[in-house]
């Protein structure tokens, strides 16, 4: 796992939070939380791996479109 810092300038807490759970969310660590709370049959781990991988080739299709 690699590290994840936030550094607080000016006493700012409140900023530093928001930097900090977006920083989690984009490193996909709640989504892992979520899954580990509880029991996923193996069906359901290969139905939602390859959701996961159509929504990728989806979303790279899309930015190879856009950018011709």
């Amino acid at each position: 796992m690699k590290a994840i810092e936030v550094k607080v300038f000016d006493n700012d807490l409140e900023k530093a939070m928001r930097i900090l759970k977006k920083k989690i969310q984009n490193d996909g660590l709640f989504k892992r939380l979520k899954l580990k709370k509880s029991y996923e049959k193996p069906s359901e781990y290969r139905r939602r791996k390859q959701r996961e991988a159509l929504r990728r080739q989806r979303i790279a299709a899309a930015r190879s479109r856009r950018y011709r």
